[in-house]
């Protein structure tokens, strides 16, 4: 056996993360570990790379005992990471990333051009294609992940975990991505995948070991189970298919006309954007990531400010307004990076939770005062309809798992109860179980006439809630669809570049 890990406990306080967990893996084999958020997966491969201690039970590679002190000791036993969060340096190139730890050398001095050279020649090798040269503060979220793949493979290790790394891909690279994984197999790697999409896992997985609250429920080869039983294993109970009920849409209340944007190298990030969104429909923007979709976010939300154009928000003009301005009209918005700009990540969970809600409600802030009791009981309430695993509301956010992180924000967003949301990636790297229920609650949003403008990288999640679709491409709208008309070959078509006139 590769890798056996028996019996694993880890506590963190009075919470148990890993209950007596045991995993096996074999040499050129892909095991995948599913279960919802905080069901304990991406401790236990922390604890195995290095990252976190372990309270008892052992490790085991190639049937010799190990315990790694750092990722370090995990890396010269040939085992590498490839994180949910990103570990890389914005204003250092993608091969200056790659390479880092390893660099190429010219006598004592960086070998830059060698260094260029071997990230090119490994892209080739793995069908990972990026400008060595670019800049990563310049680089798409999807970019930005295929740079950490190709940094691990880099360090030349035979063992590779990754942990949710689709989650921030567009369709088309997901593709790519499990044909990557699937030639990693075959050149002899041995793969652990953590990942709440089961397609993949039923695509690319030899074993699936299923995890809930910190323990192993089920393991079984792929080939004898299922989707179905492995979303009833994850969550612990069926989930029903939801039919969405037609509205009639009422008065607009985003008005998006002729914007545009230019980069300061001159490139038109968004050119001649023109969108609506009326009460009772949800309005989805599909796009493969870094064709303007977020350039459009921030400019209708106040983070950024366009060149030209117009933004009419609940029948105010808000046009390169400030962010309180754009809130006080009534936009709230999850944003598609929770740590950048959703949360602060060393302040407190109640302290995330009441983000502009102590400036709109007087029983959270009185005369400058934070009244303490409502807080507490105002953040315990989002974190508990938005099901947010946690041991404290006084503990940093920054020690909540991803996708724990995820539900407070989209709760406290939801909670605004503004008459428009934007819904920017609203389920990136949360479990199937949480996607059911905040899906539930946009449509509850729409069912209250409410708006919805929802940015998602997930094309099936775009089609299965959205009234309408837009496609955007190289910053422009490529297309539109109706919910009946929509498909995802029509627009994925759209997505890269074809036209709705073209013949399929």
């Amino acid at each position: 056996m590769l890798i056996e890990m028996k019996n694993i406990t880890k506590r963190y306080g009075s919470l148990v993360a890993n209950d007596n967990v045991s995993i096996t893996l074999k040499k050129g084999e892909i095991l995948a570990i599913v279960g919802e958020n905080g069901a304990g997966k991406s401790t236990l491969m922390k604890i195995l790379y290095g990252l976190e201690s372990y309270d008892s039970g052992e490790i085991l590679i190639n049937g010799k005992p190990v315990r790694f002190s750092s990722p370090y000791d995990a890396i010269k036993n040939s085992i590498g990471m490839v994180q949910q969060h990103f570990m890389l340096f914005p204003p250092f190139s993608a091969a200056e990333n790659i390479v880092y730890g390893n660099e190429p050398r010219r006598g004592i001095f960086f070998d830059k051009k060698e260094a260029y050279r071997l990230v090119e020649e490994l892209c080739r090798k793995y069908n990972l294609y990026i400008d060595p040269k670019i800049k990563v503060k310049d680089c798409s979220v999807g970019l930005q992940q295929r740079i950490e793949i190709l940094k691990v493979l880099f360090q030349q290790v035979d063992i590779i975990i990754f942990d949710e790394p689709s989650a921030v891909l567009a369709p088309q690279e997901i593709d790519n991505f499990l044909q990557t994984v699937l030639d990693l197999k075959k050149a002899g790697k041995s793969i652990i995948l953590i990942t709440h999409k089961l397609n993949e896992v039923m695509a690319v997985a030899d074993y699936v070991t299923v995890m809930r609250n910190g323990k192993v429920v089920k393991k079984m080869p792929k080939h004898e189970t299922s989707i179905e039983e492995l979303s009833y294993l994850m969550v612990g109970h069926h989930l029903e298919e939801r039919e969405i009920e037609e509205i009639e849409p009422e008065e607009e209340i985003l008005a998006v006309s002729n914007l545009t944007k230019t980069s300061p190298d001159g490139v038109k990030l968004l050119d001649d954007v023109n969108i609506s969104v009326r009460r009772g429909e949800i309005v989805g923007i599909a796009g493969v990531s870094g064709n303007g979709q977020s350039e459009l976010i921030q400019c209708i939300s106040g983070l950024e400010h366009a060149d030209s154009g117009k933004i009419v928000l609940n029948g105010i003009d808000v046009t390169n307004a400030s962010v309180s301005a754009i809130r006080e009209a009534g936009c709230a918005c999850i944003p598609e990076d929770r740590y950048y700009w959703g949360s602060a990540a060393e302040a407190s969970l109640e302290e995330n939770c009441i983000m502009y809600h102590y400036q709109r409600k007087s029983e959270l802030m009185k005369n400058g005062f934070l009244n303490s009791r409502n807080v507490s009981l105002f953040s315990e309430t989002i974190l508990k309809d938005f099901d947010v695993k946690h041991t404290s509301s006084s503990q940093s956010m920054k020690d909540l798992s991803g996708g724990n992180a995820q539900k407070l924000i989209v709760g406290r967003e939801y909670m605004q109860n503004t008459p428009l949301l934007i819904a920017a990636e609203p389920t990136r790297g949360i479990d199937i179980g949480a996607i059911e229920y905040i899906h539930g609650r946009l449509l509850e949003k729409r069912q209250k006439k409410d708006a919805i403008l929802l940015i998602s990288s997930e094309l099936s999640e775009i089609i299965e809630l959205s009234d309408r679709i837009y496609v955007m491409c190289s910053g422009r709208i490529n297309g539109e669809f109706s919910r009946d008309e929509a498909t995802r070959e029509k627009i994925g078509y759209l997505m890269m570049g074809g036209k709705n006139d073209d013949e399929m």
